[in-house]
């Protein structure tokens, strides 16, 4: 008789590494600003044990970055207060851009050189294969809605011709980033006209909405983001772990204007918490911008 053949060894595949979701409604910028140093820190001592995204919507606010000139608000700053949107400078790179209502703002905080080690330097995170992976991810959730979006060197972002879609950046410190990316829904493309965003002259902004798009919402389009986010970065979706809901439900909010955290409709194999009542107020943007303990280059 004959024997029967060998079978081969089974390989075993490791799980995923999580990234933990976690949907905060309308949340102010200085909190959400605040939150995000507060999970980066966690993140770098191991507090926080996996790494993470807080999804959110901001109200109406500019922010410039440290390489904004003065020719890129021509009105200068109390004309864009007038509109009554907040005007904050910030700590990134980049110039002038706005973040408001209808856009889908994410800010993943991750160990990086965990996701993507440097060749040869596996103790450093390759930043711009960061970059791109945040690319790929807003093009393919773009492509599940049928549009055609697609980088365009050498800015970040995603875009749709010569119009930006989303924009793209972080911010790297202590090798955990912060910041992230904002996708334009249902934005009101008029708040863009009083400045030149990102000190682009060479190209517009689009919406979602402005390319036919209808009946989405940001809420309604975090959690398939945030899976399009995982597969990029390698990692399994995970609703936020407790340590994570303890730091989002620490931040001071004077004003509690906004919504409860809610769980948005959620695709297979992606989940995100819900919690406590989240923050309000202003934005946050996306421009890779090195901080101290950081390494990258600089893009808008």
């Amino acid at each position: 008789m004959r024997a029967a053949p060998a079978m081969p060894p089974l390989r075993v595949v490791p799980p995923l590494p999580l990234l933990e979701a976690l949907w905060l409604g309308t949340v102010s910028y200085r909190s959400a600003w605040e939150l995000q140093r507060s999970l980066a820190t966690a993140r770098c001592r191991g507090e926080l044990a996996d790494d993470c995204v807080v999804l959110l919507e901001h109200p109406p606010v500019y922010t410039v970055g440290r390489t904004g000139l003065a020719e890129h608000v021509p009105g200068g700053p109390d004309s864009l207060r007038a509109l009554g949107a907040e005007y904050v400078e910030v700590d990134r790179g980049g110039s002038v851009t706005f973040h408001g209502p209808g856009q889908l703002v994410a800010y993943p905080v991750i160990r990086l050189a965990g996701a993507f080690p440097v060749a040869g330097a596996p103790q450093h995170g390759d930043v711009v294969r960061y970059l791109r992976a945040l690319e790929a991810a807003l093009c393919a959730l773009a492509a599940d809605l049928g549009v055609a979006a697609a980088p365009r060197p050498p800015y970040t972002g995603a875009w749709v011709g010569r119009d930006k879609l989303a924009a793209i950046g972080v911010k790297l410190s202590h090798g955990v980033t912060t910041h992230g990316l904002a996708l334009n829904v249902t934005t009101d493309l008029a708040w863009f006209d009083p400045i030149v965003p990102c000190g682009i002259s060479d190209g517009g902004v689009t919406s979602l909405a402005a390319l036919g798009v209808t009946g989405v919402s940001p809420e309604s389009l975090a959690s398939a983001l945030t899976g399009h986010l995982a597969a990029a970065l390698g990692r399994s979706v995970s609703p936020a772990g407790q340590a994570l809901l303890d730091l989002a439900a620490a931040l001071p909010e004077p004003s509690r204007v906004a919504a409860p955290l809610v769980n948005p409709p959620q695709p297979p194999g992606t989940a995100l918490a819900t919690g406590s009542p989240a923050p309000a107020a202003a934005v946050g943007p996306a421009f890779l911008a090195p901080s101290t303990g950081s390494s990258g280059p600089s893009s808008t």
